[in-house]
């Protein structure tokens, strides 16, 4: 095995050791809180600032790993995650309500910081070791992406069985000590100086990103914000409510975040390929994002229409939606790295992370809000206009790597790539 294929494996096997935990600490916080009343705003609402330090995280991690290296980054967001879970174990059934809710945003925070940290440094650690294995690129980032997925649906089936078997404290402790493992093999076996390179000296530099990666991370935001206002709170608390067990449901996220997870790993041989890596992919991502569109319109119609058995319409339908976003992630995954210089591709991957995390951020709060205003039909139409965005702004993609990475005469703002 070479040194490429060595890191890989080892980043990949860190990375899945945090999906695990950061999967069953979403499904530990919702079912917890769910069962103690709170409503669907105020549970979308225990999620936001995780959200939302995410965008801060990635635009800083990305700087930060290519200032002090990879592995540093990724013992920083284990670690910063380990503080997170160990903050919110001591939540006491004895404070008022106000009370616990900032104290579990607050330790959310504190994980979003985590997950961002660790998924930019990670990310960025593709790039490099693919260049050391010539053509690998979209096969890696796809088995990456689609098995740190799988991970997060068998996190989702996992909190809910260490909530159920040892309540929300001591679950909290058990992923803390497991989560503390990798952390020391990460220390152990990661290259220190990995991914090391001159960073960006001014927020100018840091912020003017080539062209590609600004569009891409525009279809980012409306991408992930499309899935997040209906799967967050909407999916989950429409199946409670249609009768479902809080078993049912969580094992139903778990499958379902699974599949798509594997889809992930597949896409390489379903999008066809081209030896540019744009001419081909590019379309793609224009394709699969107008089929996606379609999926939450039907939808939408169906859940007005009041059909019978509406809640395995819409499991059905979900599934269908899962298999197409996860298409158009794994594709997105992959062209933000044929965008991204190699240089700097660690800040490029946080940019465009930053935008993710901008999308999840946005689909969380609307979540909550759209489904106490109109239910999931509102949802789903939100998701549909969020998804005719995402595929709108990917007509403009670059299929040449010098287009896409052409200089931008533009502002050095962040916002005016990731949130058009």
């Amino acid at each position: 095995m070479n040194s490429g294929t060595r890191n890989y494996a080892i980043v990949t096997a860190a990375y899945w050791g945090f999906t695990l935990s950061d999967g069953a600490l979403r499904m530990l916080v919702l079912l917890h809180f769910y069962r103690l009343g709170y409503s669907p705003f105020t549970l979308a609402f225990l999620f936001l600032l995780y959200e939302a330090m995410g965008v801060v995280a990635n635009l800083i991690g990305g700087w930060l790993a290519t200032r002090y290296g990879i592995a540093r980054m990724l013992a920083v967001g284990l670690a910063t995650q380990i503080a997170g879970f160990l903050l919110l174990s001591a939540l006491s059934p004895s404070w008022t309500a106000a009370l616990s809710v900032a104290w579990v945003v607050v330790a959310q925070g504190l994980c979003g910081v985590a997950k961002d940290l660790t998924k930019t440094a990670s990310k960025s650690a593709i790039k490099l070791t693919a260049g050391e294995a010539t053509g690998q690129l979209f096969r890696w980032v796809a088995f990456f992406t689609g098995s740190k997925n799988a991970m997060k649906g068998v996190g989702f089936f996992l909190g809910g069985l260490l909530l159920q078997a040892l309540g929300f404290q001591q679950a909290l402790w058990v992923m803390a000590a497991l989560l503390a493992l990798v952390l020391a093999g990460v220390v152990a076996f990661v290259p220190r100086l990995m991914g090391r390179s001159k960073a960006s000296k001014s927020a100018r530099e840091l912020f003017a990103k080539n062209r590609g990666i600004n569009l891409l991370a525009a279809a980012r935001v409306a991408l992930f914000g499309a899935r997040d206002v209906w799967f967050v709170v909407g999916v989950p608390v429409f199946l409670y409510a249609a009768g479902w067990s809080f078993t049912m449901v969580g094992g139903f996220l778990a499958l379902w975040t699974i599949g798509y997870g594997a889809v992930q790993a597949l896409a390489p041989a379903i999008v066809r390929r081209s030896d540019d890596g744009l001419t081909a992919e590019v379309p793609a991502a224009r394709l699969w994002s107008a089929l996606l569109a379609l999926v939450p319109m039907v939808l939408a119609a169906l859940v007005l229409a009041e059909v019978p058995h509406l809640e395995w319409v819409v499991v059905a339908g979900l599934g269908v939606f899962g298999f197409a976003f996860a298409i158009n992630s794994s594709v997105h995954s992959y062209l933000v790295l044929a965008y991204a210089g190699s240089e700097k591709a660690a800040e490029d991957v946080g940019f465009y992370y930053a935008a993710n995390a901008l999308g999840r951020f946005f689909g969380t709060l609307m979540s909550g809000l759209l489904y106490q205003w109109g239910g999931l039909a509102w949802s789903l139409a939100g998701s549909a206009a969020l998804l005719a965005s995402c595929w709108l702004v990917t007509l403009a993609l670059p299929t040449r790597v010098q287009a896409a990475r052409a200089p931008r005469p533009a502002s050095p703002t962040p916002t005016s790539g990731a949130a058009s």
